[in-house]
């Protein structure tokens, strides 16, 4: 017996996600959806949907011991979807606005009988301009899924984008504008109108879509401009001055309304740091060594899409160590944001100092770990 593809269809935009899903739904006979509605999580209560082509099948209201979305999905959308599955040639899964799909297609891709078929990220395209450059807070649109939920709702579209397997464009709207927008930021993920949507055929690797935004193999956009829309990616084998990129972190997060890419930081020779900015939001993070600080062992032990994009940097002396971060926004001014990034880099008197001079350099992300 063939086992029954599982599409998981989230989006901070419900109006466009549930269309999405009444698309999946009519376009497969015995397709089943299941939502579960967040509203109520933080008192320990969250409502089941389930859907089929002819509307709501149950409702029921689902009380979990601790109020959080992985209790969630562990206690009850992985056992519904796997009940479902016995007699449906299709699940799908309809995940709450705000939650990332990540975690949840991980867990959907072991069930027994089931495959992962798609993970489907719904956009508005009106509310992809808006939300992109919001500096709103999920709170402040009552999108949490939890009461110490501060994330940012830009931040969190921009990530449910980047992950998808496919991305879904509502009608309404500059769907021209939002298209082109798409294209940049989902780097090659393929986007449909959600009129002309049908089930995605195949299955996929949850490994393989972590490795698309995971900070080591991160699947970047390429240098492009369309629609108002550029994208440039900045790449030097250089280490950079901690000081000198802090002085100008606040210019270099408001430059582009998403930034995202991995970093060499001269203080600190053998950490990969991330780089990830959204709507001026910015975070640097210590993701842990580069391949070539590590013992020889560690090269076998790394995913594949990590020693692939480690053997595309590498370079003698200096192995996977690199600078490599895209930006994307309206009409970016490459030279300038280049010579504000150039002015960053060790210039040729530090190099020659070493590695043992650079780790003494004042370090303002020292507390980084």
């Amino acid at each position: 017996m063939s086992s029954v593809p599982v599409v998981v269809v989230g989006g901070l935009h419900a109006e466009v996600r549930g269309e999405a899903v009444r698309r999946l739904l009519a376009g497969t006979p015995h397709s089943v959806a299941v939502h579960h509605d967040l509203r109520g999580i933080d008192h320990g209560r969250v409502e089941r949907v389930v859907l089929d082509a002819w509307g709501v099948r149950e409702r029921a209201e689902v009380r979990l011991a601790h109020g959080c979305v992985s209790c969630t999905v562990r206690e009850d959308v992985l056992p519904t979807a796997e009940h479902l599955a016995e007699d449906a040639r299709l699940v799908v899964v309809e995940t709450w606005g705000s939650v990332e799909p990540r975690a949840v297609a991980e867990r959907l891709s072991v069930l027994a009988g089931t495959h992962l078929a798609g993970v489907l990220v719904a956009v508005d395209p009106d509310g992809l301009r808006d939300d992109l450059s919001s500096g709103d807070r999920l709170s402040d649109r009552a999108l949490t899924a939890a009461a110490s939920d501060e994330r940012y709702v830009a931040e969190v579209l921009a990530r449910q984008i980047e992950y998808a397997s496919g991305l879904v464009l509502g009608p309404e709207g500059d769907t021209r504008l939002a298209g082109t927008v798409l294209a940049h930021l989902g780097a090659g993920t393929p986007v449909t109108p959600v009129g002309d949507l049908l089930c995605p055929s195949g299955a996929l690797s949850a490994d393989d879509l972590a490795a698309r935004v995971d900070p080591a193999s991160v699947m970047l956009p390429c240098d492009r401009s369309s629609e108002g829309v550029t994208t440039v990616v900045w790449r030097r084998v250089r280490p950079l001055h901690p000081e000198r990129l802090h002085d100008t972190m606040d210019d270099l997060s408001a430059c582009a309304v998403r930034s995202r890419g991995r970093l060499w930081m001269a203080s600190r020779p053998d950490a990969m740091f991330s780089w990830d900015c959204v709507a001026g939001l910015l975070a640097i993070e210590d993701r842990g060594p580069w391949l070539a600080a590590c013992p020889e062992a560690a090269w076998s032990q790394a995913t594949p899409a990590r020693r692939a994009a480690a053997a595309l940097d590498w370079r003698p002396a200096l192995g996977d160590r690199s600078q490599v971060i895209a930006f994307t926004g309206p009409d970016l001014d490459r030279a300038a944001l280049f010579d504000r990034l150039d002015g960053c880099l060790l210039d040729d008197e530090e190099m020659l100092a070493g590695s043992t001079t650079w780790e003494t350099y004042a370090d303002p992300f020292a507390g980084l770990v």
